[in-house]
């Protein structure tokens, strides 16, 4: 089964808006749930391709962090121009993206989604090193319980090493930035995953300055919580939270 994996703009004329960012590797199929759930909501929902996706994993290879960041602060900006109130939501890179331009930029409110604060101490210190020797590594099945999900998952064949790298990089650059996010923030997190330490939900929220911030633990799903077995209650809560925070009057 085919999914639809192009950048999307869901309902451009609402007075609020939201940015959608997908995860590493990813794409926005991961985001149009909740993208889908903002729009009948009345909340603008874009989501853009990022640099080096839904491309192949060579071309992923030649890109840098400084362009996921780039253009996921160009979009915001985008949407600032055009909406009285806006805020970002992001699934895994996603999420750090979402983080990094509220500790940079004017954001009304954040959803982070399975954002990995870190990779794992052995891939942290080998990658920088082993990409020159093994520039490419096959990947695995998607961290996804539900087994439907999983199966009509897109996903690139292998991913590069040098792109892991400048996710390690973005990681880096979101650590020395995390408590400037000050920002209402639902952070999310499914009880199953194995890509990014469902601690990190938790360091978030206490490292942030936001006073208002919650922690979501979704018991059904691992990853991507976004198509898995919680995506339904993930895109209810989410779209709840950003619709409230939106509809905010300062």
């Amino acid at each position: 089964m085919s999914v639809d994996v192009s950048a999307f703009d869901l309902a451009p004329d609402s007075r609020m808006a939201t940015l959608c960012l997908h995860g590493f590797t990813g794409t926005p199929y991961e985001m149009r749930s909740l993208g889908e759930s903002l729009a009948q909501r009345g909340v603008r929902a874009l989501a853009p391709v990022l640099p080096g996706h839904n491309q192949t994993p060579r071309d992923l290879a030649q890109i840098r962090c400084d362009d996921w960041l780039e253009a996921a602060r160009e979009n915001l900006r985008a949407l600032r121009a055009a909406h009285s109130r806006v805020g970002v939501a992001g699934m895994s890179m996603g999420g750090v993206l979402s983080l990094l331009l509220a500790a940079q930029e004017p954001v009304d409110a954040i959803v982070s989604i399975g954002a990995p604060l870190r990779l794992a101490r052995s891939i942290s210190w080998s990658v920088p090193v082993v990409k020159y020797l093994w520039p490419y590594l096959r990947k695995g099945v998607s961290d996804i319980r539900d087994p439907e999900a999983r199966a009509r998952h897109p996903a690139f064949p292998a991913i590069p090493l040098a792109a892991v790298h400048e996710l390690i990089r973005l990681q880096a650059r979101l650590d020395g930035e995390l408590h400037r996010v000050s920002a209402p923030l639902l952070i999310a997190h499914g009880a199953h995953d194995h890509t990014a330490n469902p601690a990190d939900a938790h360091e978030i929220c206490e490292r942030v300055a936001s006073d208002q911030k919650e922690v979501m633990v979704f018991e059904g799903s691992a990853h991507v919580v976004t198509v898995d077995f919680d995506r339904a209650e993930l895109a209810r809560r989410a779209t709840e939270f950003l619709v409230h925070e939106l509809s905010a009057t300062d």
